[in-house]
């Protein structure tokens, strides 16, 4: 762990919340591991969440018909984008680790949290055509979702009222972190602290810890590689394939699933 950059993006308005103090326990973890730690507090860098023309220093290209993606590319190349981008993606670029700190909110991530993704990871710089999910650019980087929600487990369930974390997961974890090509480790879920006694809380954070000591090490969730989608037939999933999964019980991941049941902690679990 020596030497290694982490960057964890945090998103909460209090510092004496549950999320603040997991981004603290992660700090200090690492620190004491040897890893060189940067915090992008977004609430208190007033982060912008909207992407919008004004990320771009200088003319667009075509103003009549803004095209976010394309213009933040060519912005990109000509070193043009906004300062709070270009020093976001500096730090991006440098971390071996990153780490998104945050509460759930509506089954997804807080607003300037996805508008932290949706400036940062700009066409380009964090994907292309030719390099996404399998083959994507930051495929020698590690990334994990750490989160609270305000549901218990028990909620999140294939039985409960909230339907499966699993599938709540998938979009975040596959379609923006394996997306770009990240190593996605298990995400780090404390459940409903916000309902539990405060001893249970000192646990969670005392597991965190724990897990921070190895983190670097683990072996990341499985995702099915873009070497097994035909790129002629609008990368549906090879015969050979279908038929090496024919037998199994479950699909080879949440999203891809051939018709089969769900794999069971597919998105929660490395090995499941």
């Amino acid at each position: 762990m020596a030497g290694k950059k982490v960057l964890i993006v945090y998103a909460h308005q209090s510092s004496g919340s549950f999320n603040a103090a997991a981004k603290d326990a992660a700090k200090e973890a690492l620190t004491t591991q040897g890893c060189t730690v940067e915090v992008s507090d977004l609430y208190a860098m007033k982060f912008k969440a909207t992407a919008t023309a004004e990320d771009i220093t200088g003319d667009v290209q075509n103003a009549d018909h803004f095209r976010y993606a394309e213009e933040t590319k060519l912005a990109w190349e000509a070193g043009k984008l906004s300062d709070d981008i270009t020093e976001e993606q500096r730090k991006l670029t440098q971390a071996d680790l990153v780490i998104f700190q945050f509460p759930m909110y509506w089954f997804s991530l807080p607003a300037i949290m996805k508008g932290w993704i949706d400036r940062v990871l700009t066409l380009g710089y964090a994907f292309s055509q030719e390099k996404r999910y399998s083959q994507g650019v930051f495929n020698d980087k590690k990334a994990l979702l750490s989160f609270t929600t305000g549901s218990q487990e028990s909620m999140f369930s294939a039985n409960g009222i909230n339907g499966d974390m699993n599938v709540t997961l998938w979009p975040l974890q596959n379609g923006i972190l394996h997306y770009c090509g990240f190593q996605v480790l298990s995400p780090q879920i404390f459940w409903a602290p916000s309902h539990v006694p405060s001893e249970v809380r000192s646990t969670m954070l005392k597991g965190w810890r724990t897990r921070l000591q190895g983190i670097l090490g683990e072996e990341p969730l499985a995702f099915t590689s873009l070497d097994c989608f035909d790129r002629e037939k609008g990368f549906q999933l090879k015969p050979e394939f279908h038929e090496k999964h024919a037998a199994k019980e479950f699909g080879p991941t949440v999203g891809t699933h051939l018709g089969k049941p769900l794999p069971p902690h597919n998105q929660m679990r490395a090995g499941s």
